[in-house]
């Protein structure tokens, strides 16, 4: 009768301990993302993680009851020094160690079908455990949420996609990474400097050659300038020249409304917020004294963020910067 009391007083401990480490290292976020995630086993494991004081008394009370029983019946069954030796080595390793160490890898799918258990047990001591919950809510406060840095997140999403049971690929990882980088970069970091920008000045007449430029350039819309290009006035919708006729000036063709202007420090989030609210896909960008320094444009945002240059049925050339910049080294040799 006293080695079965032993075993279950060695089994409630591992309980204890394994529910311990288990439970409370599942942060209480990480739980309701699961939920929300449709995993309704979290449900159970959830209901009473949320209150954290409770159920860490409640298998504390349980783990020193437990182990006080293996040790008294020790001390009762072999001499002082036997008995320390055998509760010491019994209660560690197998009501500590091992139980921690499976409860630390399996506390999802362990601890959903042992909830019940732990609910009767918060039941047993309920009217000491709620008390001292109370006490500890008012002394410590409401346990802390979890919030990741985005640094933090970064390396979890990277750790993901690394996992062979991951569902995050390695397209979604660059979305997902170029999303959370996107707020830190600026303005400057993406445009195309003023010197390699394919512009048109609006006194210039569409001739066969201009009209080829911009056909092989592979630019939806073309800044257009007034006399110097750090004058930029309008943006040409290369849409408008389908059936244009050809020696008109620049000016004569429909423009869009005037380019707006945006400054080298602004945040690519606050960017691309302003280009929704303009229904605008270019800006020019100035510095602090207003003076041109680039453009960026829609696609330089959406780039950025999915980490690949987009191309489309009417790029002729996969680096649009680097087509640009040719386009005004052989415009100088002219």
């Amino acid at each position: 009768m006293n080695y079965l009391i032993i075993i279950v007083s060695i089994l409630l401990s591992a309980f204890f301990s394994g529910i311990t480490i288990g439970f409370l290292g599942l942060k209480k976020t990480e739980l309701q993302s699961k939920i929300k995630a449709g995993n309704k086993r979290v449900v159970k494991i959830y209901e009473v993680r949320k209150n954290g004081n409770l159920l860490l008394i409640t298998l504390l009370f349980g783990n020193v009851l437990v182990n006080s029983i293996v040790s008294v019946y020790l001390n009762s069954m072999f001499s002082g020094l036997i008995a320390i030796v055998l509760s010491t080595a019994l209660i560690v390793l197998f009501g500590e160690i091992v139980p921690q160490a499976i409860f630390y890898r399996h506390a999802l799918k362990l601890g959903y079908h042992l909830v019940p258990l732990v609910k009767v047990f918060i039941f047993i001591f309920y009217p000491v455990a709620w008390p001292l919950s109370k006490l500890l809510d008012l002394i410590l406060g409401e346990e802390e949420e979890n919030i990741w840095s985005k640094r933090e997140m970064k390396e979890i999403i990277k750790i993901h996609e690394d996992s062979e049971d991951s569902e995050i690929d390695r397209d979604e990882e660059k979305i997902l990474l170029g999303a959370l980088s996107f707020s830190d970069k600026s303005v400057k970091e993406i445009m195309t400097p003023k010197n390699v920008v394919f512009s048109l000045e609006e006194s210039e007449k569409l001739d066969e050659n201009v009209l080829n430029e911009i056909k092989y350039s592979g630019f939806s819309r073309i800044p257009v300038y007034s006399e110097e290009k750090d004058n930029i006035v309008a943006v040409l919708n290369v849409k408008s020249l389908i059936n244009l006729s050809t020696n008109r000036k620049v000016s004569d063709v429909h423009l869009e409304e005037k380019i707006f202007e945006i400054d080298e420090g602004t945040k690519l989030d606050v960017l691309l917020n302003i280009f929704i609210q303009r229904k605008s896909h270019i800006a020019y960008v100035v510095d602090e004294y207003k003076t041109f320094l680039g453009v960026v444009t829609m696609e330089d945002l959406l780039e950025e963020i999915l980490k690949m240059e987009i191309v489309d049925e009417t790029d002729k050339h996969r680096d649009m910067r680097q087509y640009s910049r040719s386009l005004q080294e052989k415009k100088k040799k002219k």
